[in-house]
């Protein structure tokens, strides 16, 4: 399995009254990360999106190990994983740069939605998806 990666830098305004990330800033480094990975697999999230292939998140599991502050670098990556035919995943963990240490660690489900509303995973996106 291979994985992707993604450099980032905690901005000020990230963070809580504690002075650390809020935990919820770290779904959005998720899915800039997934956006960054599906656009190198050469997959357009967008153009999906304009011919009625809505990437949705069904599922999100994440487990917070220690904190971001301002300033720190610190890497996301993505790593697919197959979880049934309408659905995949993608394994993710944030790793503070300077000491590496895991941050967190997540597994985000997602499934494609057709225009009928329904779940429906293109055979050529999967396939895009596990090379």
């Amino acid at each position: 399995m291979s994985v992707f990666t993604v450099e980032f830098k905690v901005r000020d305004y990230e963070c809580d009254m504690q002075g650390i990330v809020n935990n919820g800033v770290y779904f959005n480094y998720l899915e800039h990360a997934r956006h960054e990975f599906l656009l190198e697999k050469g997959i357009d999230f967008a153009e999906l999106a304009r011919q009625n292939i809505n990437l949705v998140v069904v599922r999100s599991e994440l487990d917070y190990k220690a904190s971001l502050t301002s300033g720190d670098k610190f890497m996301v990556t993505v790593a697919f994983e197959p979880v049934s035919k309408v659905r995949f995943g993608f394994r993710q963990q944030v790793i503070r740069q300077d000491d590496g240490k895991v941050v967190l660690e997540g597994l985000i489900v997602g499934t494609a939605i057709n225009e009928r509303g329904r779940p429906s995973v293109p055979a050529e996106f999967a396939a895009q998806l596990a090379d």
